[in-house]
């Protein structure tokens, strides 16, 4: 963990600076009209996220969601675009390395309720994962893709807050923009989203994002102050040597020696090269080539990962991890291709949180909101944090012992859908009278 990290951990609990400000009478009534809303809508809630469940898309481009988004936004009558479009060929070609399907467009969605400025973004992101779901569920999918880490349910509480904010649209002290998002696995879907505009049209001043969590109490709120996720560093190494037969190496290059010479010594940087005191996390996750045992193959294939929440070592290790495959590979004579990519960490505003923590509050609970340590897997909400002050929030959506996110056996529980939804909307509105000033109060 950084030392930037640990001075901020060490100032005085968010909660506690602001709540008894913001909790006045207008906010609680305010507040109980939300959740009477999403409660109301529970069922239509539900409903949307069942059918994104059952027909699971992963990658950038989700033909099918985006079109069931656009087409409950049309039912709502709130005007929508499109946000992503054609992917970079280069782009396109380093996924397929990467193991992902063929992908040539991004197909997020956006849409603004409300007018002017400022303007908050709330953010949900809707792609699956390349997993078999393994369950009982009425609705589960029965293809070979699965959402399993629950962005079905986060696209369905962005839904059901806007159908909550449509209907307060005269109360809006200003602009609420929907942030629909493609590609949050592939690490780079709200990038794309950033590079076509979403930040801009109407100006993005805040931004929240909702993520759920299995493992915690449902209707929990746990958020990190300052860093909030780890960056994700990879590298797809494509090794290429000479093939022959294994009684005369002499007269081969063999790549799966070249390949073990570079995975000892990447892992040897982080015990050597980096602070102990930094959480750097580097794994080989792939490590494959060969046919047989008599063979001596002409290719083989690292993927290196790395997550570190110090910005320091990922710089450090960003430089040497090229440097180190470029020095083994030509040592032993091969030659290579090298494909990264890059996450950044995800930075929750500590002026933000301060801000939006008293009004999560009045959802779930004053005494369900906690701070937590920061997570140590990725999220590419880091794209929209770069640019603007944004919050990241974990809602508890099961409980302790509960499968996680990413198994196969993950199951959440769906009262966690009208939380969510009130959340986006009570944070969105209270924000934006907060800082609005071209209104009359309603």
């Amino acid at each position: 963990m950084s030392t930037e990290y640990e001075k901020r951990e060490k100032q005085e609990n968010i909660r506690d600076v602001s709540a008894s400000e913001k909790v006045s009478g207008k906010n609680r009534e305010r507040a109980v009209r939300i959740r009477e809303r999403a409660e109301k809508i529970r069922s239509r809630i539900v409903e949307d996220r069942r059918v994104l469940h059952q027909d699971p898309e992963i990658g950038m481009d989700l033909p099918r969601t985006s079109a069931y988004i656009c087409k409950c936004l049309d039912e709502m009558g709130i005007s929508w675009k499109m946000c992503g479009g054609p992917l970079p060929r280069k782009m396109t070609e380093d996924y397929m390395a990467a193991g992902f399907p063929r992908m040539e467009r991004a197909t997020g969605v956006t849409a603004v309720i409300g007018s002017g400025s400022p303007c908050i973004l709330l953010r949900a992101d809707m792609d699956a994962l390349p997993v078999k779901e393994e369950n009982e569920l009425s609705f589960r999918s029965c293809s070979g893709t699965g959402h399993m880490c629950g962005h079905d349910s986060h696209a369905a509480m962005l839904l059901g807050a806007a159908r909550i904010l449509k209907d307060m649209e005269g109360e809006l002290k200003g602009s609420v923009k929907l942030m629909f998002q493609p590609g949050e696995e592939t690490g780079a879907g709200a990038r794309v989203m950033v590079e076509n505009g979403v930040l801009e049209n109407p100006k993005v001043d805040a931004a929240l994002g909702l993520h759920v969590q299995t493992v915690e109490e449902t209707g929990t709120a746990g958020y990190a102050a300052g860093v909030n996720s780890a960056s994700l560093d990879s590298f797809i190494l494509k090794i290429h040597g000479k093939g022959g037969h294994s009684s005369q190496p002499q007269l081969c290059v063999d790549p799966l020696m070249i390949m073990n010479q570079v995975y000892q010594a990447v892992n040897l940087l982080v015990t050597r090269e980096t602070d102990p005191a930094a959480m750097v996390a580097l794994t080989c996750g792939v490590a494959k080539g060969g046919t047989a045992v008599n063979i001596i193959p002409e290719e083989a294939e690292l993927h290196i990962g790395v997550r570190t929440l110090d910005v320091a070592a990922a710089n450090h290790l960003n430089r040497r991890i090229p440097e180190l495959i470029d020095h083994y590979v030509k040592a032993w004579g091969g030659t290579y291709g090298l494909t990264v990519f890059h996450t950044p960490c995800t930075y929750t505003d500590e002026k933000l949180c301060r801000e939006l923590v008293p009004y999560i509050g009045m959802i779930t609970g004053e005494e369900k909101v906690h701070q937590i340590p920061p997570m140590t897997g990725t999220e590419d909400f880091g794209y929209v944090t770069e640019n603007v002050p944004g919050m990241f929030v974990f809602i508890g959506a099961g409980a302790p012992g509960n499968a996680p996110l990413h198994s196969p056996h993950m199951v959440l529980d769906e009262d966690v859908l009208p939380v969510g939804a009130a959340v986006y909307a009570m944070a969105s509105v209270s924000w934006l009278e907060e800082h609005g000033t071209g209104k009359e109060d309603a």
